[in-house]
């Protein structure tokens, strides 16, 4: 195997041996499937650069050094042509899409083979015929430790194969890179930008988010106006309001208009009042209506984020012209025609017919006798979720929208229903941790200090009731060591909060695959076993080191005043994880909603009980 890392820093050497430098970067040209190697960057004396022909002057190489045919008086300096790059400047530790595992990853080698000569560096290769081409990117573990060193990368293989999880090479194809830590259009790559435009949107929007921001917006420009559009729709609405605000006035403009309005709408209202507004005065006037109109209902609601772009038909239409009207009709002005909507003459709806139906039925039948007129609808004001609910429920494909005039505004689509679900899902698994989705800043402070580090607060608490009883024992000591060793038993209840709650959202009570509670008390109860041990040993170096063996006493009161406590309440508070889920199931079944801040505060205060109280008689007896 060849790879860079193995290559840079050998020496060069000339044709009569004497070393005229070090290899620091190899040429490629980019317009081949595995591009060969064009030429080799070495630094000379003085740490001055030099790039040659590597056709033309490399003899042969190993692990060793580079040979080249000529000596060094004969050298002739050369200079990178604009198909080719250098792969060490501009691929090493850079971020790749792997538009085949469509993902964003970071180079650590590259991986080359000598197709002229023995395939392995440390073999002599074949003179004139000696040729390198790159292969593709190691982007594992095995690329980042021979970089640091190969015996490394050896040792640590050996290791893990030992152990039977052996380290994989995880290397992507040049066909399937796309190097994007770079101005692109100095860069012309073998597969170029086309292979990320001819993804899914959906997988584009997925790679645009795994990017560095500053990346982000680099790379959407690469993309034309519908395929940016299509890419845009499918990223967070915070994401995508910072790559339109680092967008061109006139090309964001260009890509809302391609947008559908209410994907467009949701976005825009995303933006801040003043680019919101120049977007929109440069789109044309069919496209900036549709938008203001949809801007002019309340957020989550309906109006927002429905569609006016549906299928429209009279009563008194026959099958034959719906389906001549259907096939002239332009396919994108239409969000979906799985649903035909009949309508009188002042758009009051009336009626609504399956496509399916209008394709068996006789040419000459009219839609007023087709269409369902049990119809389930909504209002523009009402609650998306509501509405996303209603979809759910009814099986539907789109939901109409009406006023109280029952006039059809527009329809709200499953895949906009989905979203709102989603982000509803997601907002109570917020909630569900502690946080407020919908918090101002000051209120989000609070809520991150009551709810990522609420165990402070109780530590404040029980080391206040410490120190109570320290100094009416006149043990100031132990108030040091109380200070030491609970948040050991603080961060033991959290950790065993999240574990219950985690199982009782994965695990139904009537699920028969779920584990039952006795194997979730003797799971748990390992857990603490295996803490309690780590806290053992930790405590033990910790003692030895800074305390050591001439202090007997000392060591032995840190121990039972510190360790002890913290060991047992840990173990007490794993054991407690059932009555944890069995109370979410019962007020689950009973329809009450769970807050886990309560669970917490209820775990914190019997960690500091069981703490107090297993130091409380050793205080006694002292």
């Amino acid at each position: 195997m060849i790879y860079l890392s193995t290559m840079l820093g050998i020496p060069v050497l000339d044709s009569e041996g004497t070393s005229i430098g070090t290899v620091h970067d190899l040429g490629i040209a980019t317009g081949e499937v595995f591009p060969r190697v064009t030429s080799l960057a070495f630094m000379g004396p003085g740490k001055t650069p030099f790039m040659i022909s590597w056709r033309k002057y490399v003899a042969d190489f190993d692990d060793e050094a580079v040979r080249l045919k000529v000596p060094a008086a004969q050298v002739r300096f050369s200079y990178l042509q604009p198909d080719e790059l250098l792969i060490a400047r501009d691929l090493l530790n850079k971020q790749i899409v792997d538009t085949k595992g469509m993902r964003v990853v970071r180079v650590n080698d590259l991986k080359l083979s000598d197709t002229g000569g023995p395939s392995k560096l440390g073999e002599r290769g074949g003179g004139d015929s000696t040729q390198l081409r790159l292969i593709g990117a190691e982007v594992g573990v095995r690329g980042l430790l021979r970089s640091l060193s190969p015996r490394l990368e050896r040792g640590v293989c050996r290791v893990a194969s030992a152990l039977g999880h052996p380290v994989k090479e995880r290397l992507i194809a040049w066909s399937y890179m796309d190097l994007i830590d770079r101005e692109l259009k100095d860069v012309k790559l073998s597969v170029t930008h086309k292979t990320l435009d001819e993804l899914h949107p959906a997988d584009i929007a997925d790679i645009l988010e795994q990017l560095d921001p500053r990346l982000r917006a680099q790379v959407f420009a690469q993309l034309d106006a519908e395929q940016a559009a299509d890419a845009m729709a499918e990223l967070d609405e915070d994401q995508a309001a910072e790559i339109v605000d680092d967008m061109d006035a006139r090309q964001a403009s260009r890509m809302l208009q391609e947008m559908d309005p209410d994907d467009a709408a949701e976005l825009v209202g995303e933006l801040d009042y003043a680019k919101a507004e120049t977007l929109l005065r440069l789109m044309g006037v069919k496209e900036e209506r549709a938008i203001r109109q949809l801007l002019g209902y309340r957020e989550s609601t309906a109006g927002r984020i429905m569609t006016q772009s549906f299928a429209a038909f009279t009563p008194a239409m026959t099958v034959e012209e719906a389906i001549a009207v259907l096939r002239k009709a332009d396919v994108d002005d239409l969000e979906t025609v799985n649903y035909l909507y009949v309508t009188d003459d002042e758009r009051r709806l009336q009626g609504v017919l399956p496509l399916r139906r209008l394709l068996i039925a006789d040419a000459g039948t009219r839609l007023g006798q087709l269409m369902e007129t049990d119809l389930v609808t909504c209002a523009p004001d009402d609650d998306q979720e509501d509405v996303a609910e209603n979809i759910s429920k009814y099986n539907l494909l789109a939901l109409p929208v009406v006023d109280e005039d029952r006039k059809l505004l527009g329809i709200v689509t499953v895949d906009d229903a989905l979203e709102v679900l989603q982000e509803e899902h997601e907002e109570d698994l917020m909630l569900a941790g502690g946080r407020d989705a919908g918090a101002d800043e000051s209120s989000h402070t609070l809520s991150w200090l009551l709810g990522s580090q609420l165990w402070f607060f109780f530590w404040l608490i029980g080391v206040a009731a410490v120190a109570g009883l320290s100094l009416a024992a006149g043990q100031w000591l132990l108030w040091v060591v109380t200070c030491a060793f609970m948040p050991v038993a603080l961060l033991a209840a959290d950790a065993m909060v999240d574990y219950s709650v985690g199982f009782f959202i994965e695990f139904d009570a009537d699920d028969e695959d779920a584990p039952s509670l006795a194997s979730f008390l003797a799971r748990g109860l390992g857990m603490g076993i295996v803490y309690a041990i780590l806290v053992a040993l930790l405590s033990g170096v910790v003692v030895a080191v800074f305390v050591g063996g001439t202090l007997g006493n000392l060591t032995s009161f840190l121990m039972l005043f510190g360790l002890v406590p913290a060991v047992i309440s840990l173990v007490v508070s794993f054991a407690t994880a059932p009555v944890y889920v069995r109370v979410l199931r019962r007020r689950d079944e009973a329809g009450r909603d769970s807050r886990r801040i309560v669970l917490r505060i209820v775990a914190f205060c019997v960690a500091i009980a069981v703490y107090l109280l297993a130091i409380l008689p050793y205080m006694i007896a002292r």
